[in-house]
């Protein structure tokens, strides 16, 4: 479909500038190509529309009175309702696509003034845009392209390059990253991907995926998707598998002096052990905090009974009685992790300090899995992990904010640069980009980035993201609910998608405080307080009190 004509060089090398009077289909975002020849082939160099500005339109009289249509006043003059508004449009050009490398190249030939530009097809988009087709195994359809109709043009992101390469999803709240996030799971749970997935659940948003097991199109002839969820009771951490700095984490008001102690104590437990180290507890662990009080004693340790006194009182009071860290007790890798399985960890009810240890922990043994059976020097101590898996944080700021050290920031750093070698894919939400470690941001090949208002965060993303244009950044306050930026390796070009609709249940859902309050006073729920405490009957006063309140 011809839309306008070039006009010349834009701004930039790689853009240049269009007029048109059909302002309905050149919208930002929107794709148009312009047709060249390179000496061998004829080429379409497609290019995004970035920027639209009005250069000429009807006088500001002709809109004076909102009572008159200003075609009326334009007809009665002698000018044609048509045409009358003409725009200006810049486009970034992204360059032809290579079948055989199934990707864009930019053969940086320019539009010649008065060319022709015309608005790029359906079924051509559908081609380009995404590396995979819809149903394809490897592909994960989350929605379509947002200028176009919706279903026209399918949005599918290649599985291989999001688990391999990271992904980050950021959103204000309300935004609809969660539910996002739910059609990404659903996706890879279809029978053509079968995917092994763990999700860090701080607030108890993704039970609804069991609805997985109702719906026929998760199911296949011998395959039928898993969802196993672990309460904050049934979450088992093994004492031997947290690291100095876990433990030392998890104790308040360390000062230098218990820090030193128990960098000895934990030491000489490894020492201890030799071969056998994960088989210690914490029962080893103060035997060895004992023996520190035995050389002060006896003369060695230079008055430290005091010190070790609070210490061992930390320790009792972190491990001593606790329902999360056991001497004996944690979740198998295969019980976590199997193709075709989501496991989901429920840690609403567990303490920020020893969330971030329980993912610290666990990506650790991922991490080291996942080595070592790819490198196949699995000892008997070791736990093997014979398949990629993928993991999704939700809140992620809380394993790797911005400006401060936990436990988990470390490991994540090092799953993010070296995963892709080892297939540990991670994912992270977060609806405040500017609290979440740069580092760790950035070594996420692929973005979707959904409306985001705080400047702050604005800026964290144009500076932290790769792949996505800041033209297209600037959309970012304007989108509405489900509507996302989709940018990085996973896409063949950054694109406005709208989310599809998810096939399970949402349990992100806002609160509808109103409602609630009403469904208080309701004839049901009156009913039923009273049924579970008795009606209580208001009893009469007596006499002498009837006096008094006369009085």
């Amino acid at each position: 479909m011809l839309i306008g004509t070039v006009k010349g060089p834009g701004e930039n090398p790689h853009e240049f500038n269009f007029i048109t009077t059909n302002n309905n289909q050149a919208r930002i975002g929107e794709f148009v190509y312009y047709s060249v020849n390179d000496g061998e082939n004829d080429l379409n160099i497609v290019g995004t529309i970035i920027e639209r500005r009005l250069v000429r339109n009807l006088p500001d009289s002709f809109l004076a009175d909102p009572n008159t249509p200003p075609s009326l006043v334009s007809s009665l003059i002698g000018l044609s309702e048509e045409g009358v508004e003409i725009y200006e449009i810049a486009v970034e050009t992204i360059g032809y696509f290579n079948n055989t490398l199934n990707d864009f190249v930019n053969p940086r030939i320019p539009p010649n003034p008065g060319q022709p530009v015309f608005l790029t097809s359906n079924e051509m988009l559908a081609r380009m845009l995404s590396p995979r087709q819809k149903g394809e195994q490897g592909g994960a359809h989350i929605g379509s392209l947002l200028t176009r109709r919706k279903d026209e043009v399918p949005v599918v992101l290649s599985v291989k390059d999001v688990v391999s390469t990271h992904l980050a999803i950021l959103a204000s709240t309300g935004a609809g990253k969660s539910y996002l996030a739910g059609v990404l799971i659903e996706e890879l749970l279809k029978p053509y991907n079968r995917a092994a997935i763990l999700i860090v659940d701080p607030h108890g948003e993704y039970s609804t995926l069991q609805d997985i097991h109702q719906h026929q199109v998760f199911s296949e002839a011998g395959y039928k998707p898993e969802i196993r969820i672990f309460q904050p009771g049934k979450i088992k951490v093994r004492i031997s598998t947290l690291t100095e700095s876990d433990i030392s984490y998890l104790l308040p008001e360390m000062t230098e002096k218990m820090r030193t102690l128990l960098s000895q104590a934990y030491r000489a437990v490894l020492n201890r052990k030799g071969a056998d180290r994960g088989t210690w507890g914490f029962a080893d662990l103060m035997d060895e905090v004992f023996h520190l009080r035995h050389e002060d004693e006896s003369g060695k340790g230079g008055g430290n009974i005091p010190t070790i006194d609070a210490l061992e009182w930390r320790l009792k009071r972190r491990f001593e009685h606790s329902q999360i860290f056991s001497d004996s007790e944690h979740i198998p890798l295969e019980d976590l992790f199997n193709p075709g399985q989501c496991t989901i960890l429920q840690l609403s009810e567990i303490e920020e300090n020893e969330q971030q240890v329980i993912v610290g922990a666990l990506l650790r043994r991922t991490n080291k899995a996942r080595m070592s059976t790819v490198r196949g020097n699995l000892q008997n101590a070791d736990e093997s992990l014979p398949y990629p898996v993928f993991v999704l944080l939700e809140e992620a700021h809380r394993y790797a904010p911005a400006g401060q050290q936990v436990v988990s920031t470390n490991i994540l750093k090092q799953i993010l640069s070296e995963g892709r070698k080892f297939g540990v894919g991670i994912g992270l939400i977060t609806q405040r980009p500017g609290k979440l470690d740069q580092d760790v941001l950035s070594q996420c090949m692929t973005q979707f980035i959904m409306r985001i208002v705080n400047p702050i965060d604005q800026q964290t993303i144009a500076s932290s993201v790769e792949g996505a244009g800041r033209r297209l950044l600037d959309e970012l306050p304007a989108l509405t609910k489900g509507q996302v930026i989709v940018s990085g390796v996973a896409v063949n070009t950054p694109v406005l998608c709208a989310v599809r609709q998810r096939t399970t249940r949402h349990g992100g859902e806002t609160i509808d405080a109103p409602t609630e309050w009403q469904k208080y006073f309701s004839k049901k729920a009156v009913a039923e307080r009273e049924r579970n405490r008795g009606v209580l009957v208001k009893p009469q006063p007596k006499a002498d009190d009837r006096e008094e309140w006369e009085v």
